[in-house]
This record gives structure tokens, sequence and C-alpha cells, in this order.
């Protein structure tokens, strides 16, 4: 070696952003590879970083004996007494091998050597500080257009941004800065791989986050975010201080914060909900600027039936249903949504059909229909004390209706009578259903 070694590796070190010891690893695998390729791959051959010296150092070690069989495996004890004086029969001595005189050849496999170890420990380096940073927004420099994404150069990287991850209709120019959302960060052989994207919700949020100091400091939490990227968005918003306006601080004075959101994201129309602990209330606030009348629960399927007056339907549902499908999305439940007209036209036959099959009064079939029982294979699957709970009536007369109801589902299965109830005309109203 004619330099010194310890300079290179801090400095390498200092503008990879890589350990020593790797660099010192990776030098000694590739002065070892190189030395099998000029000495013999079958020697038994080590390489050490010297750090007094700023050199690495191979060694061939050698087996002492009296008696020499193997010159590349053995050593007779008298020349290895010069090696090491205190060495005997049996011991292993390392031998120092001249590395100045290594071949062109093996020189260039320690150099392919050193480049892939460097590349592969920077990708680590890379890999370990992006993937503490998915989930965050990052901003880059459009770097080169391809195809069917962009490559942003972020500094010491670069990153995928796929038009399919991009608001549609926008478009950048090379050398263009850009914000994005770090959506994955994956390693593999050919090094780090790093997604962006600008339409998903959690891009929207850290928006917010940027923009809004009461959220960074934990005073308004944002609780979910539902997206139509370049068209409308939905974020809810809440604050366990009673005093602080979540909606208004998002909003911003004049709407200055809000504004600046829907400029990044090319216009797009941004809802901020309230939350609220009540789900009922909570998808309320969600179907807004349209007022509901009433909400019908079902917790077994998780979804709701929501009931708008006739002058709100179209409100509620929004255009080609954009409104309640960000909506479900936003709150997790399934929605349907029916105008008072048509669900009371709807009802009305139902609960007649209950009154006739299970010979019971209108005022109880309501409620069996406010329940969500309007099918009689879901009023035989309770007991009597169950639906005495639901209905207030008699233990007696709940046994009456559960056994009317399996007569019916008897008749059916036998194919004697042909009853509709609880579903023969629900597509007759107009609902959109999420």
């Amino acid at each position: 070696m004619y330099f010194d070694l310890n300079y290179v590796i801090e400095q390498v070190g200092k503008e990879k952003g890589i350990p020593k010891e790797t660099i010192i690893e990776a030098l000694e695998e590739a002065i070892l590879a190189a030395s099998k390729k000029k000495y013999g791959s079958h020697l038994d051959l080590e390489a050490h970083y010297n750090v007094e010296l700023g050199e690495i150092e191979v060694f061939q070690f050698k087996t002492v004996v009296e008696e020499i069989n193997d010159t590349d495996m053995e050593i007779i004890i008298d020349t290895a007494k010069i090696h090491d004086p205190e060495c005997m029969i049996g011991d292993s001595v390392g031998i120092k091998l001249d590395t100045s005189s290594l071949g062109r050849i093996a020189a260039q496999t320690a150099k392919q050597i050193i480049i892939q170890k460097v590349r592969n420990a920077e990708s680590d380096v890379i890999y370990n500080e992006y993937k503490s940073k998915k989930g965050e927004i990052v901003t880059g420099v459009i770097q080169r257009i391809e195809k069917n994404h962009y490559i942003v150069n972020l500094g010491r990287t670069e990153a995928l941004l796929p038009v399919k991850e991009m608001v549609p209709g926008e478009t950048f120019r090379q050398r263009e800065r850009v914000k994005a959302y770090i959506l994955d960060v994956e390693k593999s052989q050919k090094g780090c791989s790093i997604l962006l994207s600008r339409t998903y919700p959690g891009f929207l949020m850290k928006l917010f986050e940027l923009e809004v100091p009461e959220i960074q400091e934990g005073i308004i939490k944002i609780l979910g975010a539902a997206r139509e990227p370049g068209e409308r968005a939905k974020i809810s918003v809440y604050s366990e201080d009673r005093d602080i306006d979540p909606i208004g601080a998002c909003v911003g004075v004049k709407g200055s914060r809000v504004q600046a959101i829907v400029q990044e994201l090319r216009g797009e129309k941004i809802d901020i909900i309230p939350f609220n602990r009540d789900i009922a209330k909570f998808v309320c606030n969600t179907l807004a600027p349209a007022k509901v009348s009433k909400v019908y629960i079902n917790e077994e399927d998780h979804s709701m039936e929501v009931i708008v007056n006739d002058d709100q339907l179209s409100l509620a549902i929004g255009k080609k249903g954009q409104n309640v499908r960000l909506a479900s999305k936003l709150t997790g439940w399934k929605i349907d949504i029916s105008s008072e007209s048509e669900v009371e036209k709807t009802s009305k036959k139902i609960i007649d059909e209950l009154v006739e099959s299970l010979k019971v009064n209108e005022i109880l079939a309501r409620v069996l229909h406010d329940e969500y029982l309007r099918d009689p294979r879901d009023i035989a699957k309770l007991t009597a004390d169950e639906l005495n709970k639901i209905t207030s009536i008699s233990v007696e007369d709940c046994k009456h209706i559960i056994d009317e109801a399996k007569s019916i589902i008897d008749k059916l299965d036998n194919g004697e009578e042909n009853i509709e109830i609880g579903g023969g005309t629900v597509e007759d109203v107009k609902t959109e259903t999420i």
C-alpha cells in the first residue's frame, strides 16, 4: 500500500454516511478475494486492517510440522520460529504476504467488491433513514420524467412518484419542486426503493399538520380522512379542549390555512367534519350540508339506514354518490340513504305483511320493522326473553310470534306458500348504498 487508508476510510464514511467498520470490512473482504485469486483459493488466508500502518495485511496460515508433506498448508518448525519464536508442533502460524504485487484482474475484483459493499452499506443507511420517515411528507425535485412515473431527487437518494399516485390531471416539469407522502420504503438487491404518493388520505392529514400549529401541538387531533383525489375530501377533527374550535383552527383566518392545502391539492374541495363519539351524530355530520331526519343503526351488519327529507336526498347522496361514498369511507360504516316518502311507502308494505303473516297489531309490527326484524328467519333466531326485551310484550306472546315465524319458514322451505316479508319491494326504493 502506498497511501494511508485511515484518511480515505474517514472521508468515505463522512461522505456516504457509512460506519468506518463497514468500510474496513469491505476492504478486508476485497483484498482477501484478490489475494486468493493471485495465490490460490485453496490456501488458508486471512485479511486484517492494521490501523497503525493504515493498510490491509494478508496472512497465509500454515500448520507447524517436523516434516513437510504439503508446502501450501504446512511449514517446518525451524522456518516457523522465524515468524513466531514461541510456536510449537501443531500450531498455526500466520505468514504475511506481499499484496503490493496483486495483478490487474485481482485488483479489479477487489475494486468491484469494494464498490458493491459500499453501495450496499449506503443503501442500508438510506433505508434505515427513510424507513423511520414512512408516513411523513418530503419535498424533492423532479429529476426526470418517465412514461408511468416521475423520479424525484430527495437529496441523498431518489424516489418514485407513479402517475397513479398523483392527483388526476396534474403534471410536473423537470427541476420543479414537489411535496409528496412517503407511502412505502422497501429494500431489495438493487438497493433502497422509496414510493411516494399525492393521493393517499395520509397526505391530506399531514398537510393539515404542517399548516395548523394546534395539530402539531396535539391540541387538535385528526381522526381520519377520505379522498377522491382532485375532486373532494372529508377530514374529521376533534379537540378535548372545549374552548378550542377545531374547525375554525383548521380553516384559519379568512380560510388561509385550508386554502393553502386546497391549492397544493390542485383545487380539491375539503369538508372539515367535527368528530362525535355518538356514531349516529358523526354520520349525520359527515353527510353535511344535507340535513338528516332519522338514523337506524344495524350493529350486526355495521350499517346505517339514513332517512332524509325528499328535498335533501340528492344533496345527501351527492354528485354520482360522492358525498355518501366519502362519508362511508370516513366513518367506516355502510350507509344507505332514502327519502322519507319512499321509506314510508316501503315500510308500510313491510309492516302490513308482518301484521298479516305474524298475526300482530300494526304498532308491534312497526317496532319489529324499526328493530330490523323484518324477516321471519331473523325473528325465529330469537328467544322469547330476547324478543320480550325488544318489544316489551309478554313472554307468552313472544313465544307465539316466534312460533308463527318458524311456521312461515317451514312453509317457505316446503314450497307451500310464496311469502315475501321485509325485502320484496326494497329495490323499489331509491337509495344510495355504500
